[in-house]
């Protein structure tokens, strides 16, 4: 038995990936037709081809050193993410911040467009995290609940400053991506099974107590703790249909999109239901009702290959802190399909997370990419056993 060294990229995985960009070209390109007028004149795919680009050069980046390495620069990107995020928090410099929809989470690059520095901090969260982590491992083989708590107080440590940091701006879709990452990375992390149980379980109960209070005594929200528009999120996800007309909005007409699309669509650049942000938060809707349940399948279908795929490299990784990597980003990936498939349906409430791949945008588009490329640089120099 000897090692193989002359690794390739793993063909599947790029296959995939080739996939999810022409299926979301082509999904952005028949949706224009269908935009309002003030968008129409956009070429939103030309633009998405562009930072699907970009993308491949920040796949080519996270390949050029041993992942390994990367350990190394955890730090350093956490910091420049943490000042971008400052930078927002303290409106500077003043003529680049931009709010866009009462949050205050955007730069704009002249010549480039809007930038979110939010979205490639989920990249150094993991860095750092699987960092601490594989850290706190090496130093302290056993787990017993002494050990166990202390590696969570780092772990809560470290994702304190950005998770606070985004909240403020206000931008609760990122902020529970962050807090995905972190619980996919408690999972493997070995902190001991009792302590997860009860950390979930104290989650759960804090849940069903918030949405009592917010049922029962709605007043109480107003007068403390959360903005209007964000409680009206939730009056439009509980009872979409009393709302139709205002918070409910979005929600009713992705629903009647759906619906409508039936088996196999209304077709290519038709569409039979007014869907408001079809070509961003709400491209899932806007697909099922081009190309009915045969494309929403086809999109499901290429997610979970693909997270399949990442867990395969993840579990066949020798080395602690590649696995870690394909952990965090398993759970950015997974909770955003989940979460936005799940605001389309009604099953979760409307955050505005984007949907990884297919939504139209450039920071998050550029985030996914990068995470594509660790992962293809964990599986390009894990070594294989070969038996003779």
């Amino acid at each position: 038995m000897e090692y193989n060294d002359k690794q390739q990229l793993d063909i599947t995985l790029i296959f995939l990936m080739l996939m999810m960009v022409l299926a979301s070209l082509f999904a952005i390109d028949s949706i224009e037709p269908t935009l309002p007028s003030n968008l129409q004149g956009i070429n939103f795919m030309e633009k998405q081809l562009l930072w699907f680009l970009i993308g491949a050069f920040g796949i080519g980046a996270s390949l050029l050193i041993h992942f390994d390495y990367l350990r190394n620069l955890a730090w350093i990107t956490y910091g420049i993410g943490v000042i971008f995020l400052l930078g927002l928090e303290f409106n500077f410099p003043a003529p680049l911040v931009m709010n866009i929809k009462g949050a205050t989470s955007w730069y704009y690059i002249p010549g480039i467009g809007n930038f979110q520095p939010s979205e490639l901090m989920k990249i150094s969260i993991i860095l750092v995290l699987s960092k601490v982590i594989a850290d706190h491992r090496a130093k302290f083989e056993d787990s017993s609940v002494r050990e166990s708590f202390l590696l969570l107080f780092k772990i809560m440590g470290a994702s304190l400053v950005p998770i606070l940091l985004v909240a403020k701006q206000p931008d609760m879709g990122t902020t529970l991506v962050y807090l995905s990452i972190i619980a996919a990375l408690i999972v493997v992390s070995g902190i001991r099974w009792r302590i997860i149980i009860g950390i979930v379980s104290i989650c759960i109960a804090a849940a069903a107590l918030f949405l009592y209070i917010f049922i029962q005594f709605p007043e109480f929200f107003h007068t403390y703790f959360i903005p209007e528009y964000q409680l009206n999120r939730f009056y439009g996800w509980l009872n979409p249909y009393e709302y139709q007309d205002a918070q409910g909005f979005q929600l009713v007409r992705s629903l009647l999109a759906i619906g409508s699309g039936e088996y196999t669509g209304a077709g290519y650049g038709s569409m039979n239901v007014y869907l408001p942000e079809s070509h961003t938060d709400f491209i899932f809707s806007a697909i099922a009702n081009q190309f009915g349940f045969l494309g929403a399948t086809v999109v499901l279908s290429l997610f979970f290959l693909l997270l399949h795929k990442i867990t395969i490299i993840a579990l066949q990784c020798h080395d602690p802190y590649g696995s870690y990597l394909c952990t965090g980003i398993i759970g950015m990936i997974t909770f955003q399909v989940f979460q936005n498939v799940g605001m389309t349906v009604g099953l979760l409430p409307i955050t505005g997370i984007p949907l990884p791949f297919f939504s139209y945008g450039g920071s998050s588009l550029l985030t996914y990419m990068i995470a594509i490329g660790i992962v293809m640089n964990v599986q390009l120099r894990t070594r294989k056993y070969v038996f003779n």
